[in-house]
């Protein structure tokens, strides 16, 4: 059953329930104004949209309200919404500092020295340096006589004292292969022309280059005719060397070839070296004759070396026999080759 319309004395119409509940939130909302304006005005924080609260829902009241007279109007004033929880800031991160290197700093008081400071301090230590040197050196160089010599002295007796003498226990035990000597640019280019020659000929020379030999090999000759031997019409002028027909003949000395013949006067086969090195004041000059045909190993110009191959016993020319006639000239004279030979071959 509805409810009938409540009717206030002295009020010239009745209101409706509805009215009634209007008026009692106006009066609810007029009583909360005056209490905030007679409260002190305090600080009221912003709450952003997300964190603010649902405004509650208006809830009707359980029983029915009386009806009253006109409420007059009054302008809404906002209701104030209490703050919610404050969340704390987030602190920024910051990178840690990075470690400085300590500054090795000057004392104070003490200014620090320039780099043409230094160097001038450094070049006026050298020259003190250098005239100390240079002063106490001589100084320390004189010395007295009888002091220089009883020190030549001493050292002397040292040296006597630090020598030492191996005996033949302790020596190494060597083996020498072949022969060495020294030898001037001359001697080597001698021996080269003669090891050339040997090469040429088949036929090894028998001395060095310098001596004087016999111009035959040892064992392979007999002695004969000598020098003044008579002979038709004139006397034998050499020495010969009877021996076979092939038997080889050397040089006597160094020296260069002057003549070179198959058929040279009644010599046959004949060669003749001239030796400036053995001549001095004097030309000296041997001949070797009667040699086989076709067995000269020499022109004219060419220079031979001591025992350097020559040619072969032959029997050609004015001969009774094979053998080699061998002269030695004295400036174009002939002098006794024999005891030239003893008197110069070593």
């Amino acid at each position: 059953m509805l409810d009938a319309p409540s009717v206030t004395p002295g009020t010239s119409a009745p209101r409706s329930r509805r009215e009634l509940r209007e008026e009692a939130a106006r009066l609810s909302r007029s009583a909360a104004r005056d209490e905030v304006l007679s409260a002190p005005a305090q600080p009221v924080a912003t709450i952003p949209a997300a964190f603010a609260a649902p405004a509650p829902a208006p809830v009707p009241p359980a029983g029915p309200i009386p009806q009253a007279g006109p409420i007059p109007q009054v302008a809404a004033v906002p209701q104030a919404v209490p703050a919610g929880p404050k969340r704390p800031k987030a602190r920024a991160r910051t990178a840690p500092a990075a470690p400085t290197k300590p500054q090795i700093g000057v004392a104070p008081g003490r200014p620090r020295r320039s780099a043409k400071h230094v160097s001038r301090t450094t070049g006026a230590a050298l020259a003190i340096t250098a005239l100390v040197v240079g002063t106490a050196l001589p100084a320390i160089g004189l010395v007295h006589a009888q002091d220089g010599n009883a020190s030549t002295t001493s050292a002397a007796s040292d040296i006597r004292a630090q020598s030492f003498t191996a005996s033949s226990g302790v020596l190494p035990d060597v083996q020498v292969h072949g022969t060495f000597t020294a030898t001037t640019p001359t001697e080597l280019s001698a021996m080269q022309a003669a090891t050339a020659a040997a090469a040429k000929t088949g036929v090894a020379s028998i001395a060095k280059p310098g001596q004087v030999i016999y111009p035959m090999a040892a064992g392979s000759y007999t002695l004969t005719d000598g020098f003044g031997a008579p002979r038709t019409g004139r006397s034998h002028m050499g020495q010969d060397f009877a021996a076979p027909i092939g038997t080889p003949i050397y040089a006597a000395a160094d020296g260069c070839v002057t003549m070179s013949q198959e058929s040279y006067q009644g010599y046959g086969v004949s060669v003749e070296i001239a030796h400036p090195a053995l001549s001095g004041s004097n030309a000296v000059s041997t001949l070797y004759a009667h040699m086989e045909y076709g067995t000269r190993a020499v022109q004219v110009g060419e220079c031979v070396t001591a025992g350097q191959f020559l040619g072969r016993v032959g029997n050609t020319g004015w001969t009774v026999g094979s053998c080699l006639h061998f002269e030695v000239h004295i400036n174009d004279s002939a002098i006794d080759p024999l005891a030239w030979l003893e008197s110069n071959v070593f």
